[in-house]
């Protein structure tokens, strides 16, 4: 997370490209770019990557449902955190001035239905601090079971959850197909995985399973991913760095400066961690496959967030790993049990002039509707986030700038985001933002510790609006912001999100959604596949009345994901005026496909692998 002008005496500097505010960047063939430059090392400037360029046109054809910018959005964000229960504070590190990076990453959070009811819990995860704290003020991660009114209550004790540690990451996924949803939590140390019992309580199976680690491991995101399509959830855990505190530099012995301010050291100079596969033996335990599948042959290293997706629609999961101050990783599944890192030579490792950032959280959803995952991802200040559009040939291009996602360098993103705010269709996107140093109060210049959030519109002709200020104040309003997950916890049918922050209490952002579209959410139930049916592709389509084609969104049953935190597992699917999805084609793990016509809007289909619908739930949501 080191800025490249942050002076780090313990190791060469950072190189996340510095963009000048409101410049206008238009994508080339990101491809042979980047070959070019693995090969020669030579980086463009920037009027050399204009000069590559192609117009905007080219990428997206025209779209006669485009938005008028400056439209209305007829919605609102507002924290209801206080109100609903979520009294927990998230302990991360000093408060106004961290020893060691370790103090700054933060902590993830799920959108979780533990218990199966339909509604949508939440987990916490949470921190710790270098003093330590005194028996039985140890803060911990809790688990708030939602009450089915709007309010949750904590149920931390009662579910066996309570654990302290400096923890990172969670992601869910029934491991052994019992049918109940698994836990994962990482940590700088052991991680933890819980058992779901289905009675409302979880045994810790870490060790047993052989996933808790040695302890001197610093991992970060994760996901539950059936790489090997064998129906059996395997696990996939990134790592950040080496870090010995008892070695580890401090800001004193550099000095390490970002800015003229002192700050904790790293990650330059520093030693990248090493992520981790565990193959899931189908015994309850798991195997560490690291080395023997290809992970560690990773360009770049400091890996935050997770994503798991099939980008290049070969029905196989691949991984993408967003990396800090390094290349980012795009491992690609071979289908025999390998994967190998093309991220660089499929454009979605580096800046638009080729240099590494600072990635933090990433996520995948179709934005222009060509039947192909696309990629966003936040980076550090003095950097834009990153657009990739995938091309379908195997290739990305960078379409930050021509897509609207250029114009602020100011913020610090983490936890991140597609979804579909206004269920008019089409995947907007939200970024979480807070600086990683507390120092920068002392500074002017910068955007302040906590930061407020940016949302963008999707104008449905592959570009964005920055709608960040019409909103509401949980847009709007600073927070030092990190994990984001994203599901609808009041099953009205619009998306909220959790928020986890550093050193106070999260935020719940419930979306106020004027009626008018409509939307549907799908629960899938693997048989042949693993039971959450993760790794699933739904393509859903539409066709309202006065539409002149089809609509055809498409996504996948996803865990991990953000800023090391976990969405909900439903697959959302907003459907604008169409009352009926005309066809749902579900494309399992297993390779079974199942079809589905003229099901009704707003409501939460269950559908079982190769059975159909087999349970729905209907509530009084915003639809016409």
């Amino acid at each position: 997370m080191q800025s490249r002008e942050a002076l780090n005496k313990v190791g060469a500097n950072s190189s996340t490209s510095q963009l000048r505010e409101g410049t206008t960047l238009l994508s080339s063939s990101r491809r042979t770019f980047l070959q070019s430059v693995s090969k020669s090392a030579a980086v463009l400037s920037l009027e050399g990557v204009l000069a590559r360029s192609r117009p905007l046109q080219a990428l997206f054809p025209a779209n006669d449902e485009s938005v008028k910018p400056g439209a209305s959005l007829g919605l609102s964000f507002i924290n209801v955190a206080k109100e609903s229960g979520l009294n927990a504070k998230t302990i991360y590190g000093g408060e106004h001035k961290n020893k060691y990076l370790l103090e700054t990453t933060g902590c993830g959070v799920a959108f979780y239905d533990y218990d199966s009811d339909g509604w949508l819990d939440i987990f916490l995860v949470n921190g710790w601090r270098l003093e330590g704290f005194p028996s039985g003020q140890e803060p911990t991660s809790h688990l708030f079971k939602n009450n089915r009114d709007g309010t949750f209550t904590d149920v931390t004790a009662k579910a066996g959850l309570v654990h302290s540690g400096w923890g990172q990451g969670v992601c869910i996924g029934d491991y052994d197909n019992d049918g109940f949803e698994d836990l994962l939590v990482t940590y700088f140390g052991k991680n933890v995985l819980y058992h779901n019992n289905g009675d409302g309580t979880f045994t810790d199976v870490s060790e047993k399973a052989g996933v808790a680690g040695n302890g001197t491991r610093w991992n970060t995101g994760c996901a539950f991913v059936d790489y090997d399509r064998d129906g059996k959830l395997d696990l996939f855990v990134a790592n950040y760095i080496d870090l010995d505190l008892a070695t580890a530099p401090v800001p004193e012995s550099g000095p390490c400066l970002y800015k003229s301010v002192m700050v904790a050291c790293g990650p330059p100079g520093l030693k990248g961690g090493k992520n981790i596969l565990y193959h899931n033996n189908g015994d309850g335990t798991f195997t560490d496959i690291s080395e023997a599948s290809g992970i560690l042959q990773a360009n770049g290293t400091f890996g935050l967030g997770v994503l798991t997706a099939d980008f290049d629609n070969d029905a196989w999961p691949d991984i993408y790993v967003a990396n800090d101050s390094t290349a980012s990783a795009l491992y690609q599944n071979k289908k025999n049990g390998k994967f190998v890192d093309i991220a660089m030579e499929a454009g979605c490792a580096l800046s638009p002039d080729g240099k590494p950032q600072a990635g933090m959280g990433v996520s995948a959803a179709d934005y222009d509707m060509d039947g192909y995952l696309d990629i966003v991802k936040t980076n550090f200040a003095g950097d834009t986030p990153s657009l990739y559009h995938n091309l379908g040939d195997g290739s990305f291009e960078d379409t930050t700038f021509t897509a609207g996602l250029g114009a602020h360098t100011q913020y610090l993103g983490w936890g991140c985001g597609f979804f579909d705010m206004d269920n008019d269709g089409w995947p907007d996107i939200l970024i979480c933002n807070g600086h990683v140093y507390p120092e920068v109060e002392q500074l002017k210049s910068e955007a302040g510790y906590p930061q407020r959030k940016l949302l963008y519109r999707n104008l449905r002709n592959g570009r964005f609006e920055d709608v960040s200020m019409q909103a509401g104040p949980g847009v709007s309003v600073p927070v030092a912001a990190r994990g984001c997950a994203f599901g609808d916890f009041d099953n009205d049918g619009d998306l909220d999100l959790v928020v986890n922050t550093v050193n106070d209490f999260p935020q719940l952002l419930r979306c106020d959604l004027e009626p008018g579209n409509n939307w549907i959410k799908v629960r899938t139930i693997g048989t042949k596949s693993n039971r959450s049916g993760i790794g699933a592709r739904l393509r859903c389509v539409t066709q309202a009345a006065g539409e002149t084609k089809p609509h055809q969104q498409i996504d996948e049953v996803r865990s991990g994901g953000s800023y090391f935190s976990q969405n909900d597992l439903r697959v959302h699917f907003g459907l604008g005026k169409a009352d009926k999805v005309q066809l749902l084609e579900i494309r399992w793990p297993s390779g079974q496909v199942d079809m589905l016509k003229d099901v009704k809007s707003n409501q939460v289909i269950f559908v079982k692998e190769g059975e159909g619908i087999v349970r729905n739930m209907q509530f009084p949501g915003k639809g016409r």
